[in-house]
């Protein structure tokens, strides 16, 4: 009898793969499109930004709070908060995107929401390395990457994303409503994850506040990989990485109990 478990485990997770894999390329061709017109646009969205920051901000300030800078300074900042946005936007609504893929036995939610965090994922390494380069050619600046810093403060956004992404899956599911508190929730997220500003500069008061808010941690790392010289002393990737994973398996238990009544609904 146990001779017989590895073959099954191999055949489950065969059809795993092959149901991401499926839903992976349905998600890219709804997403993307099937030309390269909608990579085009996952570059430009952020670069539109980066430029609306650069020349409000440039017309105020003398110089950016790090470095010289304008663009790189908020691309430090904008692009791991996109990167968090959104990946926890995608996943959670994998459900409501794949539901009728859902009814079929080789389907599950957990493939749903691995193929969207997947592309999600590939794509915002891909907008990050993409525009970063970019800027750094295009003004000529001299600096020194710490490349494994850059990708610790990319997992942590990713991993953030897919935790409270996961858990919203079920959220928005059960309860249509969260959708609209959600995003009303979010929108002062820009200004308080220290975006268009350092941590450091903060008053005291409000900085151990915003501590825990685990953006401006995921903020703070790609800082540090992208300025040798900023220390990022209160960045704690444990703190991140909790936070997400304890979203992640409360979000995966929630609809692993109610699946059969969201699917039906």
């Amino acid at each position: 009898m146990t001779e017989h478990l590895p073959l099954v485990q191999q055949r489950r997770s065969f059809r795993t793969a092959r149901a991401i894999a499926a839903l992976l390329l349905r998600e890219m061709t709804a997403a993307y499109g099937r030309s390269g017109l909608g990579y085009i646009w996952a570059v430009a969205e952020p670069v539109a930004g980066l430029l609306l920051l650069s020349v409000i901000f440039s017309l105020v300030f003398r110089s950016p709070p790090i470095g010289t800078s304008f663009p790189l300074f908020y691309a430090s900042g904008l692009l791991p908060f996109m990167a968090y946005l959104d990946i926890s936007q995608k996943v959670s609504t994998a459900l409501r995107f794949s539901k009728p893929l859902l009814f079929y036995p080789g389907v599950t939610f957990i493939d749903a929401i691995a193929a969207r965090a997947l592309l999600s994922a590939v794509t915002q390494a891909m907008v990050l390395a993409v525009v970063l380069s970019g800027i750094i050619l295009i003004f000529g600046l001299d600096v020194i990457l710490n490349i494994p810093a850059i990708c610790l403060g990319l997992a942590m956004a990713l991993a953030l994303g897919i935790g409270i992404g996961t858990l919203n899956c079920f959220l928005t599911a059960r309860f249509p409503v969260w959708e609209r508190v959600w995003a009303i929730l979010n929108r002062p997220l820009l200004i308080i994850s220290c975006v268009i500003f350092v941590y450091d500069r903060v008053p005291e008061g409000w900085r151990e506040v915003l501590w825990f808010n685990p953006l401006v941690h995921v903020v703070g790392q790609m800082r540090m990989g992208i300025y040798p010289t900023y220390a990022g002393d209160y960045v704690s990737p444990l703190f991140v990485f909790g936070v997400a994973l304890t979203c992640f398996a409360a979000g995966l238990a929630l609809l692993a109990r109610y699946r059969s009544d969201i699917i039906n609904d």
